[in-house]
């Protein structure tokens, strides 16, 4: 019996040494719109690539493989992804979602609810009261996002699938902070888990894309088969260096987690800090449950300072090697200010409710020297002081 690839090695070899026609090692970028016929009423395998593509099926069927599912659709970004998933529902349907879910994720999924497409419920889903007060609803969707953006709460998915199934809902979780190199929540539950592979998927912050991985083939065909009809579907130059990025992720992976690991212990040691956000840190509320649901803790934390958001500003702006910008998961090292940023969707009283203040302050650790991060953010802290 052949010997089952370990994920790692899935995502290096994907489509290597496939090409039978010039035995390429790597497999060509297959640029066509269109391919023809064999005759009338022949199609070939392929025909239109909005449809199907063959650089953009490797990508899928090595995040498939990866995370453990049966198919995987390739999407033109996150939100495409999430736009996706969104076809599962009809009106009067619910989504439950987390009350500090991503804001791209938040301003979607109030906006289509406005419009009578669905009805949404933001939850705290690390509250049990909220969870048991939850379990009275009638759900299409529960969607999770664990660790959370920004605060790295953890979500324990054993908990939310006997949820999901309380409730009769699908189980979606959002893995793009940790990626399949550090965790699979279809081994954990999930029936669909999403990507913006933009982040450390592709890993480079050069491809905006996405993707949702579905754990049974017909939800695959479905999913398959809207978007198609939408045109949410990426393009095959977008795949192309996206299976570039994922063949390295694992590798990647441990250098981000590493800087990481480095800079947290740096924020725990100074006064004026007055809390970090790190699932790796043994008095963080969700560490046990992130060692028994992950594989490792990532590379994204957050802090607190104690001078507020005039701290904040301080601090971001002396930051030399982390540059001040949205996204995450990229070789370089990023800084965020989420009040002002990537949660500005969310409005006051959303942030205040989802515990993000303004003197919160988001890393992402690049693969950058860990001394050079390091000392970076020391330097960074004592503008901080003022």
């Amino acid at each position: 019996m052949a010997r089952k690839n370990t994920e790692e090695t899935a995502g290096v070899r994907a489509g290597v040494h496939s090409d039978e026609q010039y035995g390429a090692v790597m497999p060509p970028l297959v640029l066509s719109t269109n391919y023809t016929f064999a005759g009338v009423g022949e199609p070939r395998q392929y025909d239109y690539t909005r449809t199907a593509n063959p650089t953009r099926d490797i990508l899928a069927a090595a995040l498939a493989s990866m995370e453990g599912g049966a198919g995987a659709t390739v999407t033109a970004s996150g939100m495409a992804a999430i736009t996706l998933v969104c076809q599962c529902l009809n009106p009067g349907d619910l989504v439950i979602a987390p009350a500090d879910c991503y804001g791209g994720t938040f301003r979607l999924l109030s906006r289509l609810s406005a419009r009578g497409l669905f009805r949404v419920r933001f939850i705290d889903q690390a509250d049990r009261a909220a969870i048991k007060a939850a379990r009275s609803e009638k759900a299409r969707l529960l969607w999770v996002e664990t660790p959370t953006n920004p605060l790295l709460r953890i979500i324990d998915l054993q908990a939310m699938r006997s949820l999901a199934d309380s409730v009769g809902a699908l189980l979606v979780v959002d893995n793009t902070f940790l990626s399949p190199a550090l965790q699979r929540p279809i081994a954990h539950g999930a029936d669909l888990v999403v990507h913006s592979t933009t982040k450390y998927i592709n890993g480079h912050s050069d491809v905006v894309a996405g993707a949702v991985v579905a754990r049974e083939a017909g939800l695959h065909a479905e999913l398959a088969a809207w978007a198609n009809a939408l045109g949410l579907t990426g393009s095959p130059f977008d795949s192309f260096l996206t299976m570039r990025g994922l063949r390295t992720l694992f590798v990647r992976m441990r250098q981000h987690e590493a800087n990481a690991r480095a800079i947290v212990d740096t924020l725990t040691s100074c006064a004026e800090v007055t809390r970090v956000h790190y699932p790796g840190l043994a008095r963080h509320p969700g560490h046990e449950i992130a060692r028994r649901q992950q594989s490792g803790f990532g590379g994204m934390l957050s802090f607190e300072l104690a001078g507020g958001e005039p701290a904040a500003r301080r601090f971001l702006e002396a930051l030399e090697l982390f540059s001040l910008a949205e996204s995450l998961g990229g070789v370089e090292s990023l800084a965020c200010h989420p009040a002002t940023m990537t949660h500005v969707p969310l409005g006051p009283e959303g942030r205040r409710a989802a515990g993000i203040g303004d003197s919160l302050v988001r890393l992402s650790a690049g693969i950058e020297s860990t001394d050079d991060l390091v000392a970076d953010v020391v330097r960074a802290l004592a503008a901080a002081r003022g």
